[in-house]
């Protein structure tokens, strides 16, 4: 393939990290010259992510090395965006999860958006950059109350912002509504012709390769395979399935044989959940007004909604994580919270996946313990699973095809290998109600629909409820035939 000519911004020169789990398995090299638009892809745990941060100067190297322009730092050159950067907003690392959902324990703590914006306030263009997403009406907003869709939109746009050479976005699609993933395709094309910032995008997906990308980097088992043009790489199905192996013409899915107790009798409950003129307000400003949903046994729902309609404030009311749950009328298998239950009663049947959970998770312990953790629903607090509670742990990160992680550091896995945990810890105490919010974020293309055959074939069973949040319509499990959708309160 011929490389655009220009000046080189970065060159990544036969590179070994010093760490042996950051390292590929060839010593690295890889250029990014002016003009050029790259898109990183392939499989979950492949080193996409291993590259861009070697790119950006993260790791210590024992040999090799990592060079920019003259008299550039890394930091400035390049920025880069991540699901876990949500972290560094606010130092919410050990309080996001709990905290965001109990309003009088944050007070002025928590910083609200136009803070951490004023910056760039004075800037050309400021506010027609945040009209562009929608942002503008964000800006009173305390970061805590951010969806996680919203917290998205403000990372990157702080980035661009920010006007680095080199914009480095990891999966940035997920979590965003369809307006907004149109819209950040079309001001990334925007800044790149304007200010000169180069995108360097992580993807897992081949279709989510938008058209000003110029070049693409396979990575496979930490290798990477040879640079391509986009039409080369998006014309080359071999290679696409040998990448992704469901994307191979006439790939159909295996029968999934899953680890349940054949023994357990069906829940034979009416009403799995029953909403009536819920209300939920953070000071002066009203999330949920007047709202009535009932969800009755063995019912398939998708729960949908624009990007900061209320959708994860909804499902923490049922999980009862959100202290508010206890002062609306809700009422869980035919029984209405707040009649004698203990919230672990509550949880014990109930699964439960969402990106708020999947950012709380940082204890680096091995993935088999927070897989076995389903089974006493704690978060950050890790108890030993009995004999047979590991082996069923174990069958279902068979089933997610995660076995071989069994013993591996959680915080060494790639975020998509996290997120295959995290699906397999929310299966393993065989769950009446499912409630999956955004379950397949940072997945492959071939972990999604090996993920959404697992969900299918489980939620066939009686008894079994599921609600099913996701902006992808055609993520949804094919057992889903009921609708409900959040609008935002005026």
């Amino acid at each position: 393939m011929e490389i655009a000519k220009g000046e080189t911004l970065v060159a990544i020169e036969r590179a070994v990290t010093r760490m042996p789990e950051t390292r590929f398995r060839h010593p690295v090299s890889w250029t990014v010259k002016e003009g050029e638009q790259w898109a990183i892809i392939g499989p979950n745990g492949a080193g996409k992510t291993l590259l861009t941060d070697l790119a950006r100067g993260a790791y210590a190297l024992r040999s090799g090395a990592v060079r920019y322009p003259e008299g550039e730092a890394s930091h400035r050159f390049i920025k880069s965006i991540a699901f876990k950067d949500i972290y560094s907003l606010a130092d919410c690392r050990d309080s996001y999860y709990q905290q965001r959902w109990h309003a009088t324990e944050v007070g002025d703590n928590m910083p609200r958006v136009a803070d951490l914006l004023e910056p760039y306030a004075h800037q050309d263009g400021y506010l027609a950059t945040l009209r562009l997403f929608h942002l503008e009406e964000l800006l009173p907003k305390r970061l805590i109350y951010l969806s996680s869709g919203e917290l998205r939109k403000f990372l990157v746009i702080r980035a661009l912002l920010a006007k680095p050479r080199i914009l480095i976005l990891d999966n940035p699609f997920i979590g965003l509504d369809a307006p907004s993933r149109a819209t950040l395709v079309e001001t990334l094309n925007e800044m790149s012709r304007l200010e000169g910032i180069q995108v360097i995008l992580v993807l897992s997906n081949p279709r989510d390769i938008p058209e000003m990308i110029t070049h693409v980097q396979p990575v496979e088992d930490r290798t990477l395979l040879p640079a391509m043009s986009r039409a080369a790489f998006l014309s080359d199905t071999e290679l696409i399935a040998r990448l992704f192996p469901t994307e191979r013409a006439g790939w159909t899915a295996a029968p999934v044989e899953l680890p349940i107790n054949k023994e357990k009798e069906p829940s034979t409950h009416e009403v799995t959940l029953r909403m009536e003129h819920v209300r939920v307000r953070y000071g002066s400003r009203v999330i949920l007004e007047d709202l009535d949903w009932e969800v009755r046994n063995g019912e398939k729902w998708a729960l949908s909604g624009p990007n900061g309609v209320g959708k994860s404030t909804l499902l923490s009311l049922v999980y009862a994580d959100n202290p508010q749950s206890y002062a609306n009328t809700i009422y869980l298998f035919d029984r209405r919270r707040g009649t004698g239950e203990s919230i672990w009663e509550i949880k014990r049947r109930i699964g439960y996946v969402s990106p708020e959970m999947h950012l709380y998770y940082q204890a680096n312990v091995a993935t088999s313990q927070i897989v076995g953790s389903g089974f006493f629903d704690s978060v950050g607090l890790f108890r030993k699973c009995a004999p047979e509670q590991e082996a069923v742990a174990l069958a279902w990160m068979r089933v997610f095809g995660i076995e071989g992680l069994r013993d591996r550091l959680f915080q060494t896995l790639s975020s998509g290998e996290q997120r295959l945990a995290l699906l397999a810890r929310a299966f393993v105490k065989d769950p009446d109600l499912l409630i999956l919010d955004e379950p397949l974020h940072g997945l492959d293309v071939s972990n999604k629909k090996r993920a959404a055959e697992v969900i299918d074939r489980f939620c066939e069973r009686a008894g079994k409820t599921l609600i099913y949040v996701t902006h992808y319509p055609h993520e949804l499990p094919r057992q889903v035939d009921k609708r409900f959708e959040l609008v935002k309160h005026v």
